[in-house]
C-alpha cells in the first residue's frame, strides 16, 4: 500500500513538470488519466479510514486535476461558441450578398458547434473585413427598449442641418425624396390618407413603411379627430384609456369600411293546386343591408338581390336603387356596458312632376302621412373580429298624418325572421378619398 502512495505522488510531480511542455490536447488526456488513476488508488484502499493524512496528498493531486479538466473545458466552450458566432455572422453577410447557397454553408457550420447561437446574438449590420460592420447586440437590453417601439423611434430620429428627419432615402436619387417635405405637409398627407371615411386601416399599413411613418401615423391629433367624429363630445375625456389611438380601437363603434349584411330564409306555403292533389311550398329568402357613416348617416336596403350585385351600389348615398331606406344614426353605451345602435330611416323621396293634363279636374284629396321606421340594434364581437355583429332589439314604424299630427306606432315582433347582421369588409369603400379628415 505504501508503494501504491508513493506511486501516487510521483505521478502527481511529473505531471506538474510536464504540464508546461504539451499542446491542451495532450494536457487534457493526461489530467484524464491522471484523474483515472488517482480514483483507482484511492478505490483500492476504501477501508483505510486511520490513514486520513496520508491520503490527503492523493485527494489534493485529484482535486487539482479536476481542476485543470474544468478550466480546459471551458475554454474549449468558449472558443467554439465564438467560432459559432464568427461562423454565423458570415453566413449573414454572405446571405445579405445574394449567396444563399455560401450561406446555407456557413449557417450548417455554425450550428454544429453550437445549436442555439441564433439567440445568443443579434446583428446591427452584416460583418465585414474592412470596418463596414463587426459589432452584434446582445439581446440582453431588447425587451426594454422595445416595450415602448414610438419612444424607441424617437430616440433613433437624426437631426442633420438642424432639421428633423423623419426617413432617410435607401439610393442616392436626382429626385426629391419625401423626407424633404415639411413635418406639417407629411401630416396633411396623412390625414388624406384617413380621409374622412375614417380609413385608419391605411393608416396601419402605411405605417409598416418606416420609421418616420410610424412615428406620423401614431400622432394624437388624427386620433383625437377620429375619434370625435365617431363619439362626438362624448369622448372629450380619454378615461379611462391611455391614448386617442386605444380608445378608437378598444371602444365599441361601428365599422364603416363595409356593411352588415343579413340572410333570411323561410318555408311558405303555396295556393292549392286546381285538382286538388297537392299544395306548392316555396323557399324564400331575402338579404338586409345596412351601410353606417362615419357623419352620422346609415342606409338600409331589404332586397331578395345578391351581395355581389347590390354591395357595389351601396359605396355612396347618392345611389339610384329603389327601396332604400336613408336616416340616422346614434350610439348608445348602457350601464350594463353594452353598446346599441339607435337609427330613425325613412324611404327616399323623390320629387314627382306635376301633371298638367288633368290640373282642371277636381281631385279627391288624399291624406298626406310621413312614414319612418324606428330601429334599435345590440353591437357585439362575434369570433376573431371585433363589432362585427348586430342583433335585432327593436323595429316598428311610425306614420304621421299632417293634418292632424297623430302619429301611428306599430311595433313588429322580434323573432326569427330577425337573422343577425354580420359585417362585410368592402375595400372598394376606401379606395378613394374624397376629403382629408
Amino acid at each position: 500500500m505504501a508503494e501504491a502512495e508513493e506511486d501516487c505522488h510521483s505521478d502527481t510531480v511529473r505531471a506538474e513538470d510536464d504540464e508546461e511542455n504539451e499542446s491542451p490536447a495532450e494536457t487534457d488526456l493526461q489530467a484524464q488519466l491522471q484523474m483515472f488513476r488517482a480514483q483507482w488508488m484511492f478505490e483500492l484502499a476504501p477501508g483505510v479510514s486511520s490513514s486520513n493524512l496520508e491520503n490527503r496528498p492523493c485527494r489534493a493531486a485529484r482535486g487539482s486535476l479536476q481542476k485543470t479538466a474544468a478550466d480546459t473545458k471551458g475554454k474549449q466552450e468558449q472558443a467554439k461558441e465564438e467560432k459559432a458566432r464568427e461562423l454565423f455572422l458570415k453566413a449573414v453577410e454572405e446571405e445579405q450578398n445574394g449567396a444563399l447557397y455560401e450561406a446555407i454553408k456557413f449557417y450548417r457550420r455554425a450550428m454544429q458547434l453550437v445549436p442555439d447561437i441564433e439567440f445568443k446574438i443579434t446583428y446591427t449590420r452584416s460583418p465585414d473585413g474592412d470596418g463596414v460592420g463587426n459589432s452584434y447586440i446582445e439581446d440582453n437590453d431588447d425587451d426594454s427598449k422595445m416595450a415602448d417601439l414610438l419612444s424607441y423611434f424617437q430616440q433613433q430620429l437624426t437631426f442633420q442641418e438642424s432639421v428633423l428627419k423623419l426617413c432617410q432615402p435607401e439610393l442616392e436619387s436626382s429626385q426629391t425624396h419625401i423626407s424633404v417635405l415639411p413635418m406639417e405637409v407629411l401630416m396633411y398627407i396623412f390625414r388624406w390618407v384617413v380621409s374622412s371615411d375614417l380609413d385608419l386601416r391605411s393608416l396601419e399599413q402605411l405605417s409598416l413603411v418606416c420609421r418616420g411613418f410610424y412615428i406620423c401615423a401614431r400622432d394624437p391629433e388624427i386620433w383625437r379627430l377620429a375619434c370625435l367624429k365617431v363619439w362626438g363630445r362624448s369622448c372629450i375625456k380619454l378615461v379611462p384609456y391611455t391614448s386617442w389611438r386605444e380608445m378608437f380601437l378598444e371602444r365599441p363603434r361601428v365599422r364603416f369600411d363595409g356593411v352588415y349584411i343579413s340572410k333570411t330564409t323561410y318555408i311558405r306555403q303555396g295556393e292549392q293546386s286546381l285538382d286538388g292533389f297537392y299544395r306548392a311550398w316555396h323557399q324564400v329568402e331575402y338579404y338586409r343591408y345596412i351601410r353606417f357613416f362615419p357623419d352620422g348617416h346609415v342606409m338600409m336596403l331589404t332586397t331578395p338581390e345578391e351581395p355581389q350585385s347590390i354591395v357595389p351600389r351601396l359605396r355612396t348615398r347618392n345611389t339610384r336603387t329603389d327601396a332604400i331606406l336613408l336616416g340616422h344614426y346614434r350610439l348608445s353605451q348602457d350601464t350594463d356596458n353594452q353598446t346599441k345602435v339607435f337609427a330613425v330611416i325613412t324611404k327616399k323621396k323623390e320629387e314627382k312632376p306635376l301633371d298638367y293634363k288633368y290640373r282642371y279636374f277636381r281631385r279627391v284629396p288624399v291624406q298626406e302621412a310621413d312614414q319612418s321606421f324606428h330601429v334599435g340594434l345590440q353591437l357585439c364581437s362575434s369570433g376573431h373580429q371585433r363589432f362585427n355583429k348586430l342583433i335585432w332589439i327593436h323595429h316598428s314604424c311610425h306614420i304621421t298624418y299632417k293634418s292632424t299630427g297623430e302619429t301611428a306606432v306599430s311595433a313588429f315582433e322580434i323573432d326569427k325572421m330577425y337573422t343577425p347582421l354580420f359585417f362585410a369588409r368592402v375595400r372598394s369603400y376606401t379606395a378613394f378619398s374624397e376629403r382629408p379628415l
